[in-house]
């Protein structure tokens, strides 16, 4: 049989490099700055600059600058792309393999140990409670989440509220702005970042606590208007919600088939 002169997907090409997966795997993880993906592979900064320029090319990694230092630029991982990309690599080989790309769902029962969620911003107004209440929408029972900011403002964005109504059927009306000091003494399995700010001053929450960090701007910036604001938070929600979904496998792992 004469071989298929088809090349091997794009996704393939690129994931396929031992270097560049050990970014998409790090990158799954957490967003990070160069010089923190230098120190966690052991690579030279301008080695890790290559690839990542390669990976941005191919539409798996982005990057936005620091809201702390605009210097800085922090990289992330577009797990959407990269489940459809993953999909379509299977498709090409043979029908049979195409996978689907969404994530799988939380086990249907209860585990004896729920692990506690905490986002952290700025003003604990719009992308913390976003995330906190897209998290307990998905998790049901299966995880304990809450939110906290640095300086807390006096309530909830009114475009975060709207957001949350208007694109998942979430009435947000509980939820207040907390300070993260009132967080003191509490233990957290995870404890996720979403804002370039907090992280730096964010509390030492035990050894035990895995800190992840989702670098988001601020959607309040984007317009004083509520009008030409609400756009941006959309936006953001949208955004919160794939990371979400693609965390929950993570938070509550399924059991293994026997």
């Amino acid at each position: 049989m004469a071989p298929s002169a088809q090349a091997a997907p794009a996704f393939l090409r690129l994931a396929a490099h031992p270097l560049r997966w050990r970014l998409l795997s790090e990158l799954a993880a957490s967003d990070y700055r160069v010089r923190e993906l230098v120190e966690l592979i052991g690579q030279p900064q301008n080695l890790l600059s290559y690839h990542l320029r390669l990976l941005r090319g191919g539409g798996l990694v982005a990057a936005r600058r620091s809201a702390f230092d605009a210097r800085d630029s922090y990289y992330h991982l577009d797990l959407e792309r990269c489940a459809h990309a993953l999909a379509a690599t299977g498709a090409a080989l043979h029908p049979a393999l195409r996978l689907g790309p969404a994530p799988p769902s939380p086990p249907a029962s209860v585990s004896a140990h729920r692990p506690a969620v905490l986002f952290a911003c700025t003003g604990n107004s719009a992308r913390s409670p976003i995330a906190e209440a897209l998290l307990r929408h998905r998790a049901g029972n299966h995880v304990e989440v809450t939110s906290a900011g640095s300086h807390p403002r006096p309530r909830l964005h009114p475009n975060a509220v709207r957001a949350l109504r208007e694109g998942y059927g979430i009435d947000p009306k509980d939820q207040r702005p907390r300070h993260l000091e009132a967080m003191t003494g509490r233990r957290f399995d995870y404890v996720i970042s979403l804002c370039d700010k907090v992280r730096e001053v964010c509390p030492d929450f035990g050894g035990h606590s895995r800190r992840i960090h989702w670098s988001m701007p601020d959607p309040a910036t984007a317009g004083a208007a509520e009008q030409a604001g609400y756009p941006a938070f959309a936006r953001t929600a949208a955004e919160i919600d794939t990371r979400i979904r693609y965390l929950l496998p993570v938070l509550t792992p399924s059991e293994a088939p026997p």
